[in-house]
């Protein structure tokens, strides 16, 4: 093989962390409405390989057959038949385009995923695995073709690629797995968003700040003497049905939508005060508001936000002066627990135990780069 073929045939390899929403959940999917997220050290990886007349996207987390992606005159084409891969697909689909448009000569491409982000039996903790794969994707596909994306236009392609998919996505959780470390964001409008996309240039929308207009990522401390705890409910839910049904009631008037916003943004801004502050003591009160909150929104909907499991969770946390929310769009997965120093970690690991609540240990990744 000469240099050139062995130079193809290398590998880039990238990987995405996970993520765990702290607060804001629900109310985030509204544009310009503040939360609080943290990306985790469990991580999904990229390997992506240059190919020649097709590429394919390889997980064993999806079984063992390839999916097979070509290009035709109408675009990108993928065989579905074992998979939808759409997450990986829309983010090769998106900066495909980009690749077009700054005139590069169009390469194939074979990738291999491998995620963290579940248990051994495939199960997934509610880690944010799409959103994990898509910014390891756009990341790898940067770098295979030199497009030397910033970190905030890596961030709003995997977000322009993830709302073909899921029109709601907030793409907090794409923040966290881009940025590391705690984040304080605001979403922008994604129907815009996709109108854009489907409109025009993806290299001019990166560029047109009033097509952005509401979002704002933001590099948070971490609390001072809090220790952060994750426990899993052993119960997969879905976010995004989850999401629509709270939408559903709401537009029914079964919520009082425009107090819940309110009472969520007041109590986020104050967490993110607190957070940069140092303010332990106001964090803590944050966290157990936020989880107060969520309880409202979900007897007002009749969605079951926080299940029996993430209940006990909560209070078994609450017990030894901790405080414990559901994070993300309950239903089941995970809690989180912020604890003062001295309090009966152990205790609460134990009772969590009885209760069949699997302590995952997991910390927070620490910051990659600092949001533009």
């Amino acid at each position: 093989m000469n240099r050139g073929a062995a130079a193809r045939a290398e590998t880039i390899t990238v990987r995405a962390p996970g993520k765990l929403f702290i607060a804001g959940e629900y109310a985030v999917v509204s544009p310009g409405e503040p939360s609080v997220l943290v990306a985790v050290d469990r991580y999904l990886t990229v390997g992506l390989t240059e190919s020649v007349g097709a590429g394919s996207i390889h997980s064993p987390e999806y079984g063992r057959m390839p999916v097979v992606w070509t290009r035709s005159e109408g675009g990108l084409t993928v065989d579905r038949e074992h998979h939808p891969y759409d997450y990986v697909f829309e983010a090769i689909t998106v900066a495909e385009r980009l690749r077009a448009e700054r005139g590069l000569a169009p390469r194939f491409f074979d990738l291999r995923i491998d995620s963290g982000l579940d248990d051994v039996s495939g199960r997934k903790f509610g880690l944010g695995s799409s959103a994990a794969v898509t910014v390891a994707t756009v990341r790898a596909i940067d770098r295979f073709y030199g497009f030397d994306l910033s970190p905030t236009e890596l961030f709003q392609i995997a977000l322009l690629a993830t709302i073909q998919v899921a029109p709601t996505a907030s793409g907090g959780d794409l923040a966290a797995s881009t940025f590391g470390g705690w984040i304080g964001y605001r979403a922008p409008d994604r129907e815009l968003l996709r109108q854009r996309t489907a409109a025009g240039s993806i290299d001019a929308l990166l560029r047109d700040t009033a097509a952005w207009e509401g979002l704002e990522i933001r590099r948070l401390s971490a609390p001072r003497d809090l220790s952060f705890l994750v426990g899993w409910t052993g119960a997969p839910a879905s976010t995004e049905r989850l999401v629509d049904a709270v939408g559903r009631r709401s537009r029914a008037g079964s919520i009082d939508h425009t107090a819940f916003l309110e009472d969520s943004r007041r109590c986020v801004n104050g967490l993110w005060t607190s957070l940069e502050t140092g303010d332990d003591s106001a964090t803590l009160g944050a966290v157990n508001a936020a989880r107060h909150i969520l309880q409202g929104l979900g007897a007002q909907s009749g969605v079951s936000i926080e299940t029996p499991a993430l209940r006990a969770l909560c209070e078994v946390a609450e017990s030894i002066g901790a405080a414990a929310k559901p994070s993300g769009a309950g239903g089941g997965d995970c809690g989180i627990v912020l604890a003062p120093a001295g309090a009966d970690v152990a205790g609460m690991l134990r009772a969590w135990e009885a209760h069949d609540i699997r302590h995952l240990t997991v910390s927070v990744h620490a910051p990659e780069a600092e949001p533009a």
